[in-house]
């Protein structure tokens, strides 16, 4: 039996539901409550240390970081569909994309997300507990950067470089898929890796950013026709939820405009 550890608007354990999909493994969701900081929460911290989401659970056992948590189902479950290439170049390119996405991509992510899904019930905190469950995050980047943009907002100052590597990552994949149709040739880890970073652009109404480019909005719009990405992403947003998600985006659109225009 495989239990994910796993939130609806996390990229990483979207990254990982869409591999199970992929893959046609059967899996069992556990929430896990981020808002609330359920994942510091010392049951959560025994399994995954880092504090974050997914972690996956096989034969009693943990696996954590997205990305390991991906080429492990590709290590442990050979017989099911293959989503790393047989080209030894090919992985290359696919696990550049992917260390891409974990280094780059999605503290970038974070960044953008952060202050419209997390921000607004820390701000209904007390002063000194908002303070404290953020004191408890393990990772001194990720508690820094979690404290300004609690602070600060989209007004953070991490916000301009976040968008800057948007932009950076969509104009390199535009080059990269001159020539193929998906980023590391055939449908890879790395596609599926990459995919829910544009879920955010398009939950928040700022999909303007990636339809200016024609090669990369039709990948996209090739992955959201798959039926791993219907089953394992999109079930989660409604259209009540978008139509949300898209309003609370539009706050925001100008500042982020105004950095995606400084970025060029």
């Amino acid at each position: 039996m495989i239990t994910l550890y796993t939130h609806p608007m996390s990229p990483c354990a979207q990254k990982v539901r869409l591999v199970l999909a992929e893959k046609g493994l059967e899996w069992s969701g556990r929430h896990i409550d981020l808002p609330s900081k359920e994942n510091l929460q010392p049951w959560y911290l025994e399994l995954n240390p880092i504090g974050v989401v997914p972690t996956l659970v096989h034969e009693d056992k943990p696996v954590i970081e997205s990305s390991i948590i991906c080429e492990y189902l590709e290590d442990k479950f050979p017989g099911t569909k293959p989503l790393r290439p047989s080209d030894a170049h090919a992985t290359a390119v696919m696990r550049f994309w992917m260390k891409h996405v974990d280094n780059k991509l999605h503290p970038s992510c974070g960044t953008l997300q952060w202050p419209l899904a997390m921000r607004p019930g820390f701000m209904k905190l007390p002063a000194a507990e908002r303070n404290k469950l953020l004191d408890e995050i393990p990772e001194k980047p990720r508690r820094e950067r979690q404290k300004r943009l609690v602070e600060f907002g989209h007004d953070a100052p991490d916000v301009a470089d976040a968008v800057k590597t948007y932009r950076s990552t969509i104009t390199q994949m535009e080059k990269e898929l001159a020539n193929k149709p998906w980023v590391a040739g055939d449908f890879s880890l790395a596609d599926c890796s990459l995919a829910p970073y544009f879920q955010t652009l398009l939950q928040y109404g700022w999909t303007e950013f990636y339809e200016k480019y024609p090669r990369v909005a039709d990948w996209y719009a090739r992955i959201r026709e798959r039926d791993s990405y219907k089953t394992a992403v999109a079930t989660d947003f409604s259209p009540d939820v978008m139509a949300k998600l898209n309003q609370q985006g539009q706050a925001s659109l100008e500042k982020i405009s105004a950095h995606w225009k400084a970025a060029a």
